[in-house]
């Protein structure tokens, strides 16, 4: 869908006979005066039921409106693949990640592939990004991305930090994530310095970390990030009796995909009430420090009376399960995880427009769940309807054939997981023993390098339906 806006705003300045040098922009290839400008916003782990209601009742997110108010917002947007850099690929290159091949948080686009940006700067825009972009690859480290070749292997990962919450109680500190905050004045600076006093329309990208979780503490880079961290500040913006506590199957029900994913983010284990509302409670502030940066964007445009002849968006990669399903991080298809929020306002864009439509790269997933019926989405109802699951299954194999899509993906990281295998040569076995892996690995490590082996040799089949 972005690939498509991008399309359409490109052109718009491109479509008419060439109005001759009068007509045109200094320094601009063949691009109308009225050209709009546009600025993505992008944040990590943003839950897109935010935006509207009930969620939006849980948290103040007065920019989050504001763009409402004044522009559309959908419903129903999507991610395509809930992991960062698979739907940051698709994001950039308007391309289904069976197409981009992007299968994990190491693998995305070939750096030197062409963005909707690219194309934008060879139509006329002035070009220009900030922050967090993780759609070549993500920073992540080499256990990662073992992890990821290996998920076909009969062994369990050790278990990432509790989920836990980390609050600053000056009331006073608004910048706790310095990082973001710093991308966000370069932004706000460049549309001071450059974009205000050039002649060119623009194109502006800010890359947002929040409200992802920060690394845990003391754990190293393999445990990942489960604290979720605010100030008094932020928490202060949180309506705390509005938190809905999720419901949850016991774990002797729960799905084998579950139940690992929650035992790999340490989620199994007891939890309070209170705990997993502080979670969410936290995360929502993080959020909510996340409008306030968008803001910064929103209000620099104003001042710059620029806002009148600039489209602006923003968006997020994937959402946050924040305890939903007993989970945090994303990871899987489930709503908190998948659902994204999508705004846009500025020239040619309806006010205070809702539209319920389904807005995805990947639009088959949602039509096959009714949110109404099962709102926690805890019954699996692909086996009451054999006729309707057989339909939908023929419906998704004419677009795409995912059994061989599958079995390449698991051939990938067969060949993957050999060529690193190989550069470390003879410290292969004292380097994976101290990967991430479960305690039981260091007690039998053998018996684990067997299960690899035996991995390696089993032919990939197909899957069947």
């Amino acid at each position: 869908m972005l690939l498509l806006w991008v399309s359409v705003v490109a052109a718009s300045a491109l479509a008419a006979p060439d109005p001759g040098a009068g007509g045109q922009r200094k320094g601009a290839a063949r691009v109308w005066p009225v050209a709009p400008n546009v600025v993505l916003v992008v944040s990590d782990s943003f839950d897109g039921r935010l935006t509207f209601y009930p969620g939006s009742q849980v948290v103040k997110l007065p920019f989050i409106n504001f763009m409402k108010a004044r522009g559309t917002s959908f419903l129903n947007a999507y991610t395509n693949s809930p992991i960062c850099c698979p739907s940051r690929a698709a994001m950039w290159s308007g391309l289904f990640t069976h197409l981009t091949e992007s299968w994990n948080n190491f693998k995305g686009l070939d750096p030197n592939y062409t963005t909707w940006m690219d194309i934008m700067e060879k139509h006329g825009y002035r070009t220009q990004k900030f922050g967090k972009l993780d759609y070549t690859s993500g920073h992540h480290s080499i256990s990662n991305r073992v992890e990821a070749w290996t998920r076909d292997v009969a062994f369990l990962l050790r278990q990432e930090g509790r989920p836990m919450v980390n609050l600053i109680p000056k009331k006073t500190k608004v910048r706790v994530m310095e990082k973001d905050w710093k991308n966000t004045d370069k932004a706000v600076n460049w549309l001071r310095k450059e974009a205000s006093n050039n002649t060119q329309p623009f194109v502006l990208y800010l890359g947002l970390n929040l409200p992802h979780p920060y690394p845990s503490p003391s754990s190293g880079e393999n445990f990942g990030s489960s604290t979720f961290h605010t100030s008094l500040h932020w928490l202060n913006k949180v309506s705390y009796d509005a938190i809905k506590i999720p419901k949850w199957l016991p774990l002797s029900e729960m799905h084998p995909i579950d139940y690992y994913s929650s035992y790999t983010k340490n989620c199994t284990g007891k939890f309070t009430e209170k705990e997993i509302k502080n979670i969410r409670a936290f995360y929502y502030a993080m959020c909510a420090e996340t409008d306030a940066m968008l803001g910064e964007i929103i209000l620099a445009l104003r001042r710059l009376d620029l806002l009148e002849n600039t489209i602006v968006m923003f968006t997020s990669d994937h959402g946050e399960l924040a305890m939903e399903h007993r989970q945090f991080y994303k990871m899987s298809m489930y709503e908190a995880s998948a659902h994204v929020p999508l705004l846009m306002m500025g020239p040619g864009i309806k006010a205070n427009l809702q539209v319920p439509t389904v807005v995805s790269l990947v639009d088959i997933y949602p039509t096959m769940l009714d949110l109404s019926s099962d709102p926690d989405e805890l019954t699996n109802i692909a086996t009451k309807f054999p006729e309707v699951t057989y339909s939908l299954d023929q419906k998704l194999r004419s677009i795409i054939n995912y059994p061989k899509v599958s079995a390449s993906v698991h051939q990938y990281n067969k060949e993957q997981f050999i060529k690193w295998k190989q550069s470390v040569g003879q410290n292969y076995s004292n380097v994976i023993a101290n990967l991430r892996w479960h305690q039981d690995w260091l007690k039998e490590p053998r018996k684990y390098e067997s299960a690899i082996d035996w991995w390696l040799k089993t032919p990939i089949n197909p899957i069947k339906i």
